[in-house]
């Protein structure tokens, strides 16, 4: 929406400091009239019959006077202008920065100099903003670019697939079909793990009372079969952990983990352990699970989006889409809890969730 053009704050501050200025001057003169000009005779012989009178002292005060005020209203507007452009200098960077930010620029940094002052204090809180805006673009840039990748490749397989069944009429039609309903079922997953994740970004959801524990319980009855065909040993314990949240993202987050630390393990013989707790005002997740040691410069990078972890040892089928624990960061973010990942003391990986506990 347009608006009338004003005054510059620059203008407005110089104004200020020459009105200010004047108004000291006129209190000065005022001063000198009253306390001085009273006490001089205003007969024709003046004080003591050798000094001025009023009169003349008046016809000498006033015009010298004018000058002065002249004079100071003359500093005052100079004076006002240069200290007002100095006072604003930084917010004239500061104006800048935020341009080259509109226009898409969000690698530039103010990073302003002197003592710790307000300007400092407005310039290191803006510096530090476009770093998390730009950390948060390029995040999404890479999502979006990686989520491009993903559909395209069930896409692209799909339409062959539809290509060798029209050109090749003596193909076995039944292989193709199979071969069809996995990679659309593998699209599906995809997309609706793309959705749960907006929406636990979103934190758009019905909140109620949750208890990690029954979730937990369930999460595992659900993977129970898998574990079984992993031959994992799973294990459920803990105490009440009550929340208040969205009852179907912490069963989707519980079993992405759960689900997760059953493929991520050993061969055979792996076990995970699932343990909840209530923790002062946090409600506790723990989910650990055996396997092989895991590299530190790869835990930070499990959350991200279609980071599969590829040193990690898991089977085929069960590779995923990468979305696994990026859902969890997400869903964990959207209830106002923390995330911890952490490698096991002889291997395997560590994951607790902390969530706002509910009496």
């Amino acid at each position: 929406m347009p608006r009338r053009r004003g005054l510059s704050a620059r203008l407005k501050l110089t104004l200020s400091y020459a009105g200010f200025l004047l108004i000291a001057g006129a209190l000065l003169m005022a001063v000198v009239w009253v306390y001085l000009l009273r006490y001089v005779s205003d007969n024709s012989r003046g004080l003591l019959g050798i000094a001025p009178n009023r009169y003349l002292l008046v016809r000498t005060f006033v015009p010298a006077a004018a000058v002065a005020m002249a004079c100071l209203l003359v500093f005052g507007l100079l004076g006002g202008w240069i200290l007002a452009g100095r006072m604003l200098a930084p917010l004239t960077r500061i104006r800048d920065a935020a341009r080259l930010a509109g226009n898409g620029s969000l690698s530039h940094r103010i990073r302003m100099t002197g003592h710790q002052d307000e300007f400092r204090e407005l310039s290191d809180a803006f510096d530090s903003m476009l770093e998390q805006l730009e950390s948060h673009v390029a995040e999404q840039q890479r999502f979006a670019a990686n989520a491009s990748h993903e559909l395209r490749t069930p896409l692209a397989i799909s339409r062959a697939l539809l290509d060798v069944a029209r050109t090749d009429p003596e193909r076995d039609r039944g292989e193709i079909i199979e071969r069809l309903h996995a990679v659309n079922t593998r699209a599906i997953e995809l997309t609706e793990a793309l959705l749960l994740l907006s929406r636990g970004d979103r934190g758009n959801f019905t909140r109620d009372v949750v208890d990690l524990s029954l979730v937990a319980e369930e999460a595992a009855e659900t993977l129970l079969p898998l574990a079984e065909q992993r031959r994992t040993t799973l294990d459920v314990t803990g105490d009440a952990a009550r929340t208040h949240g969205s009852a179907e993202l912490l069963l989707r987050m519980v079993t992405n983990l759960v689900q997760n630390a059953i493929v991520h393990n050993l061969p055979a013989d792996g076990t995970v352990t699932v343990r909840t707790e209530a923790r002062g005002d946090m409600s506790v997740l723990r989910v650990e699970n055996t396997g092989r040691p895991l590299p530190s410069e790869l835990l930070p990078t499990l959350t991200e989006p279609f980071q599969r972890g590829a040193e990690r040892v898991r089977t085929d089928e069960h590779a995923g889409v990468g979305l696994g624990l990026a859902i969890v960061h997400s869903i964990v973010r959207a209830h106002e809890g923390t995330l911890d990942l952490a490698a096991g003391p002889s291997g395997g990986l560590v994951v607790t969730v902390r969530l706002p506990s509910t009496p």
